[in-house]
């Protein structure tokens, strides 16, 4: 592992490079300290390693205790100080998860001293979230389930998209939209997954939605190809996040600066024009780090979808002292797609042949992004850690869509028809016009954190409190194009919404002893709406209102571990996700009294674990619903707008995961991995409610409803499980299988199964049309699937690594969703090769 030591403030001394292998490289050692420099008062060196729990701590800080001298440890924990000057040295190593430790050591001119820290773990100064799991071991103190992706992971799984990572943990259940995994729909543990408006996604710890109060939806997803892990958390420490704390917080982290010079560019392609390139390059010089990529992607028929989009992104960070970092973080989003609405109606999917054509190629959408961030971190004293974090990020999403109907006899019509007329909703007839859903979103926050150890009558405690101002505005237009490619036209609709919202949070977690622990916390939320509407309907208006939300967010939950490896934990916390602004706020400025969606949330699980032989977690959890708001909009498959109250609802279910380390056992020259998870859930409607069934033919005015009670919610599969194998062998070549099921589903309140059935019934009572009874290919259950990926790689000495992998590789035909306006046929198998090479 290469590291790059640097002397972090006052020094104009020039870097040196250091290689490092599992064990200290002699000869590289012995070079650079006999390397030839100009001479110069400062010529000595401190080398060594830090080691926690028999493995080496990575990132974290030495540095000479009263100077400007430090480094921070590779992630193999090894590290350099170097042009020191002669003399007696305190040297002290600190990083949050760890206790701190000094040694003394003295040094000559031109000599070297070679140090060892054995360090212990902190769960005092230990990040609430895992960090790309590293440290995966302080899980036991967390009084929830989490999960963690790293880098290793992602490099195996060779994803085509972040769904196919995010299916690999427990509880989460993902919808494909385009195959590309560019607007990610997540539900968890039975919720709603529709643009994943229930779950809260961040990328290093900054919210990335559209408007992450009064339009959560996630029409722009980050690339999982810059990532480097992935963090998940399903349990009560999520109201330290918000607003959303109903189904968890997804993390995405991208690299930091390395520390040193080091690059890579990694290439793959495959099957219907599909390409990724991502080129990275980063370094520190002194006390400054710098990395930046960039991302290609594209294709020209992927499934039905054809995509371009550039990503650049880049971090700066400066190291004022050992205690005080900043991070800055600029990011450039540009992506055109062929993006729609339109799928398939029942009748072209039960025939075929019709399962990734473009059926609106008129279709486009764009959207460009531009973010920027600072993170500045700053250690007063060992026991309190202070993060401040400022954010701002713009998102245009013009949206051009070719109008369609089900309807022979409409007017406009171009002549370009799919399906078959035989049954009601079977053919798709394009229209010669176009609605532009133009839309553009600001948002910008400023957040303090705050962590600090403290200990009250022996008992050892950490606070967590924080506070968050955020802004939101997003402007909105809706364009009548008079062709089947106009982006300009009448100006039907045309309002801007405006959020304020302030946050605190305080969380509490004490350690009566060294296997109970006990957290309690508090979140709230203050949020203010006002939405103002210039036109509507295609006359100029003035409507303007305004309403506002408060909410208090409590949490509390316990561990009690046997050993570091083995312990059980409960917790329960409010579930709480505020309604958007313009569903709170009605098109007249009428507000709506729509209720803010709320929960109690429960777990109780246990971990337990056998080292270098296996890990298990299970957890069962609830989440009973008071008010549970569903989308009755047209990214749902609805034909409504917004949401509404649908009243209490219940998720039970049980989820595990078992990983097994299989090296010892097996005796191969390598590492043998296997694991499985599985989720089961019960998610129903447990109140009262009542949907229209059937509706009166002719004079008769009589529609019918029928109770939902006790019908599950729509795209909450009563199982999901993933599993896998894989071998990385010591001569560089490696190997990986898994498989992904994902059990039936219904897309509708009413369960709707074969439709079929519902045109026989309508046959046998002409007085009544069965909305049911639709072959639009929105309604209908959502057989189970099972989805079985392979990958294959090659690492050179020479930094190269070569990979080959198969999607889907039995080719499984299913359905991936019948959202938002009819049914999506999953990928179908697909072959990507692709190279990686560093430097």
């Amino acid at each position: 592992m290469a590291i790059m030591p640097f002397v972090m403030a006052g020094a104009n001394n020039p870097p040196v490079n250091l290689a490092y292998n599992q064990g200290y490289n002699t000869e590289i050692v012995e070079s650079v300290l006999n390397a030839k420099v100009p001479a110069k008062e400062y010529t000595s060196n401190i080398y060594g390693r830090v080691i926690a729990d028999e493995d080496g701590a990575p990132f974290v800080t030495v540095y000479i205790k009263g100077t400007s001298y430090g480094t921070a440890t590779d992630s193999e924990g090894y590290f350099m100080l170097v042009d020191l000057p002669a003399g007696i040295h305190t040297v002290r190593v600190q990083g949050i998860g760890y206790r701190s430790s000094e040694k003394i050591v003295e040094v000559g001119d031109n000599e070297a001293s070679e140090l060892l820290f054995e360090i212990e773990r902190d769960v005092l100064l230990m990040e609430q979230v895992i960090v790309s799991g590293s440290r995966i071991g302080l899980l036991q103190y967390l009084p929830g389930s989490a999960g963690s992706i790293n880098r290793r992971d992602l490099q195996a799984i060779s994803p085509l998209s972040g769904n196919e990572v995010l299916r690999s943990v427990t509880g989460i259940h993902v919808v494909e939209e385009e195959g590309a995994g560019l607007r990610a729909n997540i539900g968890v543990r039975g919720l709603d997954p529709d643009k994943s408006r229930n779950v809260l996604i961040l990328e290093d710890g900054i919210p990335v939605a559209l408007s992450p109060y009064g339009e959560p939806e996630m029409y722009y997803t980050p690339s999982i190809d810059r990532m480097s892990g992935i963090e998940v958390l399903k349990g009560s420490g999520s109201i330290l996040y918000g607003p959303q704390t109903i189904g968890g917080v997804i993390n995405y982290i991208t690299a930091d600066p390395p520390v040193e010079s080091s690059g890579s560019v990694r290439i793959s392609g495959g099957q219907g024009g599909y390409f990724s390139g991502l080129a990275s390059y980063g370094n520190t010089y002194g006390n400054t780090g710098f990395d930046i990529n960039y991302l290609r992607r594209q294709a020209d028929n992927l499934g039905p979808t054809r995509f371009a989009l550039n990503d650049i992104n880049g971090k700066l960070r400066f190291s004022s002292s050992p205690r005080s970092s900043a991070t800055i973080k600029i990011g450039i989003y540009d992506e055109g797609s062929n993006s729609t609405y339109v799928g398939l109606t029942q009748a072209m999917y039960e025939a075929g042949g019709h399962d990734h054509a473009m059926l609106a190629p008129n279709d486009n959408l764009e959207v460009r992004r531009y973010s920027a961030s600072l993170n500045h971190r700053f250690s007063p004293g060992d026991n309190l850690q202070v993060t401040t974090i400022a954010y701002g990020y713009t998102t245009t999403r013009n949206w051009r869509r070719q109008d369609f109907t089900y309807n022979s006899n409409s007017s406009e019509l171009t002549g370009d028809v799919w399906g078959d007329n035989s049954l009601p909703g079977g053919m798709l007839y394009l229209r010669n016009s176009t609605g532009n859903r133009n839309r553009q979103f600001e948002v910008a926050g400023l957040e303090n954190r705050a962590r600090y150890n403290y200990r009250v009558q022996g008992v050892q405690s950490i606070l967590d409190a924080g506070l968050r101002l955020h802004y939101e505005r997003a402007y909105e237009q809706r364009v009548n194009g008079t062709s089947a490619t106009a982006v300009s036209g009448d100006l039907r609709d045309d309002e801007i919404r405006t959020g304020h919202a302030f946050s605190t949070w305080l969380q509490n977690k004490a350690f009566l002893n060294e296997r109970v622990s006990l957290t309690a916390g508090l979140r709230t939320e203050m949020l203010n709406y006002e939405r103002n509407i210039l036109r509507s309907s295609f006359e100029d208006v003035s409507i303007i209102n305004n309403t506002s939300v408060t909410e208090l967010i409590p949490g509390a939950g316990i561990n009690y571990n046997f050993n570091e490896r083995n312990g059980i934990f409960a917790g329960i916390h409010r579930g709480f996700a505020p309604p958007r602004i313009k569903d709170a706020i009605s098109s007249s400025g009428e507000d709506m009294q729509l209720d803010a969606e709320r929960s109690w949330n429960f777990e109780l699980g246990a971990r337990t674990g056998l080292e270098g032989v296996a890990r298990f977690e299970t957890t069962l959890f609830m989440m009973d619903f008071s008010n549970q708001v569903i989308p009755v909009s047209e990214s749902s498959g609805a034909q409504g707008t917004g949401y509404i109250n649908a009243g209490s609802t219940r998720h039970t279910g049980a989820e595990g995961e078992l990983v097994l380390y299989l090296s010892q056992v097996t005796g191969l020259p390598g590492e043998l991995t296997a694991g499985v998870n599985s989720t089961f859930t019960r998610s129903v409607f447990r109140g009262d409610r009542f949907v229209v069934q059937r509706i009166a033919n002719g004079p008769v005015d009589d529609t019918v409803f029928v109770n939902i009670k006790g019908n599950r919610t729509p795209y909450a599969p009563a199982v999901t499980s993933s599993a896998f194998i894989q071998y990385q062998g010591r001569n560089g070549f490696g190997a990986r299988i898994g498989g992904q099921f994902t059990g039936s589903q219904y897309s509708d309140v009413l369960n709707t199964g074969a439709v079929g059935d519902w045109f026989d019934r309508a046959l046998n009572d002409p007085d009544y049309n069965y909305l049911q009874a639709n072959a639009n290919g929105r309604l209908g259950e959502i057989p189970g699937f099972i989805v079985i990926n392979v990958a294959a790689w090659y690492d050179l000495p020479n930094g190269l690594t070569l990979n080959l992998n198969v999607k889907n590789l039995l080719n499984e035909r299913y359905i991936a969703s019948r959202r938002p306006q009819g049914i999506r046929v999953g990928l179908p198998r697909m072959f990507n090769a692709g190279m990686a090479f560093s430097f």
